[in-house]
């Protein structure tokens, strides 16, 4: 696990995942301008019950908040599916 995502899983502690899978894809996109940048790209997967009575954007908005300064900087791109335990 790169420092990178230890740092995400880190901060995405704050919602209190049932699950978290992360994967890394910033091998894929070697020469693309976000990758030239040193900027990751990752798929994400997180459980919460904090997603609760949330639709997709406020729960997209959430996990944006909890990785704060990484968005935009360290994370190029990032593919979410945020669901609640009861939609597993």
């Amino acid at each position: 696990m790169s420092d990178l995502e230890a740092m995400m899983r880190a901060r995405l502690a704050c919602l209190e995942p049932d699950e978290l899978l992360l994967q890394d894809d910033s091998a894929q996109h070697a020469g693309h301008a976000g990758a030239a940048g040193g900027g990751g790209h990752f798929f994400l997967t997180i459980v919460s019950k904090h997603f609760a009575g949330l639709n997709g954007v406020a729960r997209h908005r959430a996990v944006y908040q909890a990785l704060g300064d990484l968005m935009g900087g360290r994370i190029h791109a990032l593919s979410i599916t945020a669901m609640t335990p009861d939609e597993l």
